[in-house]
C-alpha cells in the first residue's frame, strides 16, 4: 500500500487538457500521452495489473486509458472497445469491493484516500469513454446521409453497434456506484459535487442524441432516468438538475418528452415531487417576450409542460399558478401548452360530481379560460382549444352547465377563416353528438312536445304546493323554549314567604300517573305557578319514582324546571300517549312528511324539466350547425369536406331530421375529382346503409331498402343519378348482398306487402344496381314487362315509366363484348314493344298528368332497343291519330244540330279535349326528336360499323397482292397510306352527309308522317289566345323546338316564331321550354342561332326565378362548350350573383367556378364585365356591385394578372368620364385591394 499512498491526489478536471498541466498544487498530472502503437500493450499491462491488484491498478495505469481518450478519433475500434471493456470490469470490481472496505472500522486515512483517488480515476475514465462513444455515435448518425466516406461509414457501424450494446450496462453500473454510501470516502461529508456532476454529465450527453426518443432506446432512457434519480436522491443535486434540464429543454427539442417521462417517474417512484414545482417555476419565470423570439426554446418548454401534465396532472395542477401569466404572452405554443395542461387537469383531476367547493371553482375557472381562447388571435390556439374540448367531451369531463356555451362557441367557429379551426370545430360538434347525455334521438320536434308537457306539469305541482302549504309546525321543545321565561318566573315565586298560603290550597294526586296528568294539564292551560307548586310537592311525595326521581340538590329551582320540561315535551315514560295534544302533534308530523314528499317530487320535476330544456337547446344548436356544415361540403379544402361528411354520418345516427338533407347534399360529391372526397362519400353511405344493426340477413336487407327508399322520396333527377353512381359502385364491389336484390324483386312483384311508392322505389333501385351488373335485369326482363307494362300500367304510369328506365340499362352497356360487334337490339315482335305500344295507345285518350313522362320514356326505349323503331313509333302515331280523329268526329256529330253549325276555322283541333291535343303534340315531338337522334347516332354508327367490317374483310383477301405491290414499289408506300386515310375521312363525311340529307329532305316532306302534324303545332303556337291552356302551350312550344332539330331549313324559317314566344309568352313554362330548345338548336345549328344570342342572354333577366335558373343553366352549357361567343354580355351572368333566389345564385357561382378552370377566361372578361355593370343603365347598386366584384376577383390569384388588370382599368377610366360617379367610383371601390400601392394611387 506504500506505492499507493505515494500517488498524488486526483482532482476531477474541468477539461481533459487540465490533467496535462502541473499547477504546482501537487495534484495528479498525466506523465506521458502514449503513442497509438503503444496503446494495445499498455492496456494489456493495465489488465494484468488489475488481475493482480484490483481496482487500485488504475493508480499506476491511468495514463494508458487517458491516452486512448486523447487519440480516440484516430485509434482503432478494437482498442476503444478494449479500453471500455477494461474500465467496465475495473469499476464493477471496485463497486463490489467498496461496501466491505467502507464497513471496516480499521480503515486508515491513507487507505481511504487511496480508494477515493482510485474511484475518482476509474469513474472519470469510464464516463469520459461514455462521452467519447456518444460523440462518435452522434457524428456518425449525422453523416449517414453523406454519399462519400464509405470506409468511415462501415467503421462507424461496427463501433456504433458495440456501443449500443454496452450503453445500458454501463449506465446501470454507474447507478450502482451512486447508490453506495460514498460519504465515508469524503470523511463523512457529502459526496463531492464534481464527482456527481461527472455521472450526471454522461447522462445529459446521452440524452443529447436526437435518436434517444426512439422505441428501441427505451431501455437506455430508463437507465438514464434511474441514474439521474440516484444522483438527485443521494447527492442532493436538485438545483443543478433544474438548471440543466431547463437549458436542455431550450436547446434540444427532442428531450422534452424524455424529461417529462423522467420527471414523472422521479415524482411517482422516488418522491421527488418538489422537482416538478422547481422546473415549472423556472419555466414560468421566463420572459414571455424572450420566448416569442426563441422558437426552439419555447417548443421544448411547451412540449415538456404538455407531456408532464398528461403524466402527473395533480402535481402540475398544484403549480399551475406560476405558468398562467404566459397565457397573455405572445408565444402561441406556450398558450397551447398551458391550455393543454388545464385540459389534462380537467379530465384526470377535476372530474366528477364529488368535487369540493375549491376544486369546483378551479374547474370552472379553467373552463372559462379555455372558452375564452376559442376566440384567440392565433388560429393554432383556436384549433388546439377545440381539440382539447373534443377530448374533454369524449372523457365526459364537461359539466352540463357548460354544455350550451361550448356548443355555441363551436358553432361560431364554423365560420372561421382558418381551415384547421373549421375542421376541429366540426370534430367537436361530432364529439358532442356522440357523447351527449341527453338522448339518442335529438329531434327538436320530438323533444318539444314532452318539454311542454313536463313544464305544464311542473307549473301544476307548484300551484298545488303553494295552495296546500301549511303553517310551520312548532315542536314541543320549541314551545317549551318560548314559555320558559314565564315558567321560571312562576317557579321563583315558590321560594318567597308571601306565597305559602296559596301553596297550601293545592294538593297532589294519589298516584304518579294522575300527578303527571294534573301538572301537564296546568301547563297546557298556561297555569305555570300552580304547575310548579304541584311539581315541588310531587318531588317530596314521590321520591325515587319517575319522573320525580331527581334528588333535590342545592338548586331546587333547576330540578323543578327540569321535571316540568320532561313532562311538557313528553320525554318521560309516564306521559299519556292518548293525550289530545299528542294526537295533534302526530297529525302535524304527518303533514310535515307529506310536505317534504311534495317538495322532493317538485325538485325531481324541476330537474326533469331542466334536463329536457337542456336537451332541446342542444338540439336547436345542432340544427343550426347543420345548415352551416352543409355549406362547408363544397369548400376547397378536402379535409373540411371530409369532416363535414363524417359529421352528417354521426348526426344521422342520432335521428336529427335535418340530417337527411345533409346526406342528400353530399350526394353530388360522388363526382368529385378528389379521390379522398369520393371515397369519403362512399364510406359515409356504406356506414349509413350497408351496416344495419339487425341480426338476420333478411332484416338487414329490409333496413337497407327502407333507408334508400326514404332518400328517393321527392328526390330530384340529379339526386337519383348521384345515388345510382354510389349504388353501382357498391354492386361492382359485391357489397350489396343477394338478399337485398331478392327483396327488391319481391316488392316489385308484390309478393311482399308494400305500397305503390315502395314498389316504384324497388324498381328504381334495381335499375341503379343494373348499371353495375346488367344481368340483374337481363335475366328477369319478362318479369319487368309482365308486372310493370301489363294491363295495370295504365293505373300507375309512374311505375311503368321507371320500368322503361330500368330496361333501358340493357342498351346502355358502354363496353361491348366484342370489338365492332352489333349493338344489343330486340326484334320488332318482342313482347316488350307490343306492351309499350298498347299502353301508350290506351293511355292516349285518358286524362293523366303522368302519361306524357311515361310516353317519353317508352318512345326513347323503343328507339334504343328495337330493330326498326321508326315503324313501331309510326304505328303508335297512327293509332293515336285515329283515336283523335274518332273523337273529333264524335264532337262534329254532336255539334251538327240546326242552329249550331260551327265554322271550320273554330272546329277541327279546337273541338278535341285539351288533354288529348296535348298528348298528340307531345307524342309527335318526342318521336321526331328520337328519330333524329336515332339517325345521327345509332344508324350512323351502324353504317360505320358495317363499312369497317367490309373493309377488314376486303383487306384480308388483298393481303397477298398488297405484299407484291410493296415489294415492287416501296416508294409509293407513304402515298398509299395517306390515300387510305383520306379515303376513311371521305367515307365518314359521306355517311354524315347521307344522314344529313335524310333529315333535311325526307323527314318533313309531304310523304312523311311528321308533315301531317306540323300545321297543327304551328297553329297552336301562333294562336295563344285560341289555345290558352298553359300545359298545351308549353307542350306545343317544346314540340316546335324538337321539330326544328330535324331540318336547318325548317329551323331557319321558324326561329323568329320560337324566339318571339320565348320573349313574349306570359307562361313561365313556355319560356323555360323554349330556352331549353334554343340551347339544343345552338349546338345543332350554331350558325343559325348565333344572331339570336342576345335573346338568350335577355332571359337571364326574366321576372320568373325558374326561367332565370333555366336560362342560367343553358347559357352555362353553351358558354363552357364554346357554342356561344362570350363578350360583354356575360355581365348578365355576373348579375345573377346578386339574384334574390338562392338557386339562381348557385347556378351563377357554378358557372364562374367552371369558367375559372379554362385558363385566363375570367381575367380576360373582367374589364368588359366591369364596364357593363358600372354603366348607369345597368341600375346596379354599389353594394351589389361590390359583391359581384369580390366574387370575381377571388379567381384572380396571379400577381402579374392583378397588375395587368389594374392597368387596363386605368386605361378605361378615360372612357368613363361621362359617368364619373358610377363607373370610376365603383371600379375604384371594387379594385382598391388590387395591385401595388403605386397602382392604387393611380386608381
Amino acid at each position: 500500500m506504500a506505492d499507493a499512498v505515494a500517488v498524488p491526489q486526483f482532482q476531477l478536471p474541468v477539461s481533459p487538457a487540465d490533467l496535462l498541466r502541473d499547477d504546482g498544487r501537487g495534484d495528479y498530472v498525466v506523465q506521458e500521452v502514449l503513442p497509438i502503437r503503444e496503446l494495445p500493450p499498455a492496456l494489456a499491462a493495465f489488465r494484468a495489473a488489475f488481475r493482480a491488484r484490483g481496482a487500485l491498478a488504475v493508480l499506476q495505469h491511468f495514463d494508458s486509458v487517458y491516452s486512448v481518450l486523447h487519440h480516440f478519433r484516430t485509434v482503432g475500434t478494437a482498442v476503444k472497445e478494449d479500453a471500455l471493456e477494461l474500465m467496465v470490469n475495473v469499476v464493477s470490481h471496485h463497486s463490489n469491493e467498496l461496501p466491505g472496505i467502507l464497513s471496516d472500522a480499521g480503515l486508515s486515512h491513507a487507505d481511504r484516500a487511496t480508494h477515493l483517488n482510485a474511484l475518482k480515476m476509474n469513474c472519470y475514465l469510464l464516463t469520459s469513454l461514455v462521452d467519447a462513444f456518444e460523440m462518435e455515435t452522434l457524428k456518425n448518425s449525422l453523416s449517414e446521409a453523406d454519399p462519400g466516406g464509405k470506409n468511415k461509414k462501415n467503421h462507424a457501424k461496427t463501433s456504433g453497434s458495440f456501443w449500443e450494446e454496452e450503453r445500458e450496462p454501463v449506465l446501470q453500473l454507474l447507478t450502482q456506484v451512486l447508490q453506495l454510501d460514498l460519504r465515508q470516502l469524503w470523511g463523512g461529508l457529502s459526496v463531492e459535487e464534481e464527482f456527481v456532476s461527472l455521472m450526471m454529465g454522461s447522462c445529459y450527453r446521452i440524452l443529447e442524441n436526437p435518436s434517444i426518443g426512439l422505441q428501441k432506446y427505451r431501455a437506455t432512457r430508463e437507465a438514464v432516468t434511474h441514474l439521474l434519480a440516484g444522483a438527485l436522491i443521494h447527492c442532493r443535486q436538485m438545483f443543478s438538475a433544474t438548471l440543466k434540464i431547463t437549458q436542455m429543454l431550450q436547446h434540444f427539442e427532442h428531450v422534452a418528452p424524455v424529461f417529462a417521462q423522467a420527471v414523472s417517474l422521479w415524482a411517482k417512484e422516488y418522491g421527488l415531487k418538489s422537482l416538478v414545482g422547481e422546473l415549472l417555476r423556472e419555466i414560468g419565470q421566463k420572459c414571455p417576450q424572450d420566448l416569442a423570439r426563441e422558437a426552439s426554446g419555447v417548443k421544448g418548454y411547451s412540449t415538456f409542460v404538455t407531456e408532464l401534465a398528461g403524466e402527473i396532472p395533480v402535481l402540475v395542477l398544484s403549480n399551475m399558478s406560476v405558468l398562467l401569466h404566459h397565457l397573455d404572452g405572445e408565444s402561441y405554443m406556450m398558450r397551447n401548452a398551458i391550455l393543454a395542461a388545464m385540459a389534462e387537469a380537467l379530465m384526470q383531476v377535476l372530474n366528477g360530481d364529488q368535487l369540493e367547493e375549491a376544486a369546483r371553482g378551479t374547474r370552472d375557472e379553467f373552463l372559462s379560460m379555455l372558452q375564452a381562447h376559442v376566440c384567440d388571435v392565433h388560429s393554432f390556439v383556436r384549433s388546439r382549444v377545440l381539440q382539447l374540448f373534443t377530448r374533454i367531451v369524449q372523457c365526459k369531463a364537461l359539466p352540463l352547465t357548460h354544455f350550451q356555451s361550448v356548443v355555441s362557441l363551436a358553432v361560431g367557429r364554423l365560420n372561421d377563416k382558418s381551415v384547421i379551426v373549421v375542421k376541429n370545430a366540426i370534430q367537436l360538434l361530432a364529439a358532442f353528438l356522440s357523447n351527449n347525455p341527453f338522448s339518442c334521438k335529438l329531434s327538436c320536434a320530438d323533444l318539444d312536445k314532452p318539454l311542454k308537457k313536463e313544464v305544464q306539469k311542473l307549473q301544476e305541482m307548484r300551484d298545488r304546493v303553494r295552495s296546500t302549504a301549511v303553517a310551520p309546525v312548532i315542536t314541543p321543545e320549541e314551545e317549551w323554549e318560548a314559555m320558559l321565561p314565564e315558567v321560571r318566573a312562576a317557579t321563583q315565586q315558590l321560594f318567597q314567604p308571601l306565597q305559602e298560603r296559596e301553596e297550601e290550597m293545592l294538593e297532589v294526586e294519589e298516584t304518579v300517573e294522575s300527578a303527571v296528568e294534573q301538572i301537564t294539564g296546568l301547563l297546557r292551560k298556561l297555569n305555570y305557578k300552580s304547575a310548579a307548586c304541584l311539581t315541588q310537592k310531587a318531588l317530596c311525595r314521590f321520591q325515587g319514582k319517575e319522573p320525580f326521581s331527581s334528588l333535590m340538590e342545592e338548586n331546587e329551582e333547576a330540578t323543578i324546571l327540569d321535571v316540568l320540561k320532561r313532562l311538557y315535551t313528553g320525554s318521560c315514560p309516564g306521559e299519556n300517549s292518548e293525550d289530545p295534544p299528542n294526537d295533534n302533534s302526530s297529525h302535524k308530523t304527518k303533514e310535515v312528511v307529506q310536505e317534504e314528499q311534495s317538495q322532493t317530487e317538485l325538485l325531481k320535476q324541476e330537474t326533469l324539466v331542466q334536463y329536457l330544456q337542456d336537451a332541446y337547446n342542444f338540439s336547436v344548436k345542432i340544427t343550426e350547425a347543420l345548415n352551416l356544415i352543409s355549406k362547408l361540403m363544397y369548400e376547397n379544402s378536402v379535409s373540411v369536406v371530409q369532416e363535414a361528411i363524417e359529421f352528417f354520418v354521426t348526426v344521422s345516427q342520432f335521428g336529427v331530421p335535418q340530417a337527411l338533407l345533409g346526406v342528400r347534399r353530399m350526394l353530388p360529391l360522388i363526382w368529385s375529382k378528389e379521390p379522398g372526397i369520393k371515397e369519403a362519400v362512399l364510406n359515409a353511405y356504406r356506414q349509413l346503409y350497408l351496416s344495419p344493426s339487425e341480426d338476420s340477413e333478411r332484416a338487414k336487407a329490409q333496413s337497407l331498402v327502407h333507408s334508400l327508399s326514404l332518400i328517393m322520396v321527392d328526390a330530384s333527377l340529379g339526386t337519383i343519378q348521384c345515388l345510382e353512381e354510389i349504388i353501382s359502385e357498391f354492386v361492382q364491389k359485391d357489397e350489396i348482398k343477394p338478399a337485398v336484390i331478392q327483396l327488391l324483386w319481391e316488392q316489385f312483384t308484390e309478393k311482399s306487402q308494400c305500397s305503390s311508392l315502395e314498389q316504384r322505389a324497388a324498381v328504381m333501385l334495381l335499375g341503379m344496381m343494373a348499371r353495375g351488373k346488367p344481368e340483374i335485369i337481363g335475366s328477369n326482363l319478362d318479369i319487368l314487362i309482365t308486372v310493370g307494362l301489363s294491363e295495370k300500367a295504365c293505373e300507375d304510369y309512374c311505375l311503368a315509366q321507371e320500368v322503361c328506365n330500368v330496361i333501358s340499362k340493357l342498351g346502355g352497356d358502354p363496353k361491348p363484348a366484342k370489338k365492332n360487334s352489333a349493338p344489343f337490339r330486340l326484334p320488332q315482335n318482342h313482347m316488350l314493344f307490343g306492351c309499350l305500344s298498347e299502353t301508350v295507345s290506351k293511355g292516349f285518350a285518358q286524362p293523366s298528368t303522368h302519361w306524357i313522362p311515361f310516353m317519353d320514356a317508352a318512345v326513347m326505349l323503343i328507339y334504343q332497343l328495337a330493330e326498326g323503331p321508326e315503324e313501331i313509333c309510326a304505328h303508335i302515331l297512327q293509332v293515336c291519330s285515329q283515336q283523335a280523329l274518332e273523337k273529333l268526329q264524335e264532337a262534329d256529330e254532336q255539334n251538327s244540330d240546326p242552329g249550331n253549325s260551327p265554322s271550320r276555322d273554330s272546329g277541327g283541333a279546337a273541338s278535341l279535349p285539351t288533354f288529348m291535343l296535348m298528348h298528340l303534340v307531345s307524342l309527335v315531338g318526342q318521336v321526331a326528336l328520337q328519330q333524329v337522334a336515332h339517325l345521327e347516332v345509332s344508324v350512323s354508327a351502324e353504317i360505320r360499323r358495317r363499312r369497317i367490317l367490309k373493309e377488314e374483310k376486303t383487306k384480308k383477301h388483298s393481303d397477298s397482292s398488297k405484299k407484291k405491290r410493296r415489294s415492287q414499289a416501296t416508294g409509293n408506300e407513304t402515298t398509299m397510306e395517306e390515300e387510305l386515310g383520306l379515303v376513311t375521312a371521305t367515307a365518314d363525311d359521306t355517311e354524315a352527309e347521307f344522314i344529313h340529307s335524310i333529315c333535311e329532305t325526307e323527314l318533313l316532306d309531304g310523304k312523311h308522317l311528321f308533315s301531317a302534324f306540323v300545321p297543327l303545332v304551328l297553329k297552336i303556337c301562333n294562336n295563344p289566345g285560341l289555345y290558352s291552356d298553359s300545359a298545351l302551350s308549353a307542350a306545343a312550344a317544346l314540340t316546335l323546338g324538337k321539330l326544328c332539330m330535324i331540318s336547318s331549313e325548317f329551323c331557319d324559317s321558324h326561329l323568329r316564331l320560337l324566339f318571339t314566344m320565348m320573349e313574349k309568352s306570359p307562361l313561365p313554362g313556355v319560356r323555360s321550354n323554349l330556352i331549353i330548345a334554343a340551347g339544343d338548336l345552338a349546338i345543332h345549328f350554331p350558325n343559325l342561332v348565333e344572331p339570336w344570342t342576345s335573346h338568350l342572354y335577355a332571359r337571364l333577366q326574366d321576372p320568373c326565378p325558374s326561367v332565370r335558373q333555366t336560362a342560367g343553366l343553358v347559357m352555362t352549357h353553351l358558354i363552357l362548350k364554346d357554342m356561344v361567343k362570350v363578350k360583354g354580355q356575360v355581365s348578365e351572368m355576373a348579375a345573377l350573383l346578386i339574384d334574390p333566389d338562392e338557386a339562381v345564385v348557385g347556378v351563377a357561382q357554378n358557372f364562374f367556378g367552371e369558367l375559372s378552370n379554362k385558363g385566363n377566361a375570367i381575367y380576360n372578361l373582367l374589364p368588359d364585365i366591369i364596364s357593363h355593370l358600372s354603366n348607369p343603365d345597368c341600375a346596379i347598386e354599389e353594394e351589389s356591385f361590390h359583391t359581384i366584384m369580390r366574387h370575381l376577383f377571388s379567381y384572380i390569384t396571379k400577381d402579374k394578372q392583378t397588375e395587368s388588370l389594374v392597368e387596363k382599368l386605368c386605361q378605361r377610366f378615360r372612357t368613363a368620364r361621362l359617368f364619373p360617379c358610377s363607373s370610376a367610383g365603383k371600379s375604384v371601390c371594387s379594385t382598391k385591394k388590387l395591385g401595388s400601392p403605386q397602382q392604387s394611387s393611380q386608381l
